[in-house]
């Protein structure tokens, strides 16, 4: 069943997505060489309760942390760890969500940790445009096979690959709500999106093949030929006319300052 949402009620999704927006900049002033993917799950978690709010990721279906830290080929549901210390060259996705007032949030980025290589930064850039193309097609009257084809004939035409088996989702008084919002698909096809409706967009694309591994830890997925993947989520409300994002990048933007990722 998807649930409309009141105007109220987007209004206490945006509030969880701004500690969200705000979480992710706060892991943003951590990422370098030297630091492990366990020290910014502590600070993301200590950051989320001090601003009044739980983190949703934590327990969730027995997940053991407070957010998703999935490094270089590791395409989603990275487990934070004290083992796994950044370097020079790599990226990092962090995926993160919270819940406050009944209601969930939920947006990711993906970092550079110091110099990356510029064909992978090509792809984060794609990867977080195709984002936005996908964002320009969730209003009233669109259907979900509109997002999905955006976002795939954008990275597809400059030779990216499009991971299937994750998708975005919809996100109110549960994190995970219907409609799931594949990033792929056909123009006109689909659920029709209709005004109070609220879903996670979020690419997951690949700079080799499309296809997955999931690793024995039973969370971490990442790519079959281990070349990176990155992904970047907003929340959205679908409005009469246009998209109303209600996470946020902009904090993160002003952590990175010149820097693009």
């Amino acid at each position: 069943m998807i649930f409309l949402k009141s105007d109220e009620e987007i209004e206490l999704l945006r509030n969880c997505n701004q500690i969200v927006a705000k979480t992710l900049a706060e892991v943003a002033k951590l990422i370098k060489p030297g630091v492990s993917t366990l020290s910014l799950d502590k600070r993301a978690e200590e950051f989320m309760r001090d601003n009044g709010a739980i983190p949703n990721f934590l327990g969730y279906g027995g997940f053991p942390n407070s957010i998703c830290a999935s490094v270089n080929e590791q395409v989603v549901h990275g487990i934070p760890s004290d083992k796994v210390i950044l370097k020079e060259g790599d990226i990092i996705s962090i995926d993160c969500g919270v819940t406050k007032d009944g209601f969930n949030g939920d947006s990711a980025y993906t970092f550079c940790v110091g110099e990356v290589d510029p064909e992978i930064v090509n792809l984060l850039r794609a990867t977080k445009a195709s984002l936005y193309k996908g964002i320009e097609q969730a209003y009233e009257g669109r259907r979900l096979g509109d997002i999905g084809n955006a976002i795939q004939s954008y990275c597809e035409e400059r030779g990216y690959s499009v991971v299937r088996e994750m998708v975005g989702h919809g996100v109110g008084r549960k994190l995970h709500e219907s409609p799931e919002v594949p990033n792929y698909g056909r123009k006109g096809n689909g659920i029709m999106l209709k005004s109070g409706m609220t879903i996670a967009i979020e690419p997951m694309i690949n700079l080799g093949t499309r296809y997955l591994v999931f690793e024995k830890d039973g969370w971490t997925t990442r790519t079959s030929d281990r070349k990176p993947s990155a992904h970047f989520e907003h929340s959205v409300a679908i409005r009469n006319g246009k998209a109303d994002i209600l996470s946020s990048f902009e904090y993160i933007e002003q952590v990175l300052g010149d820097k693009e990722f």
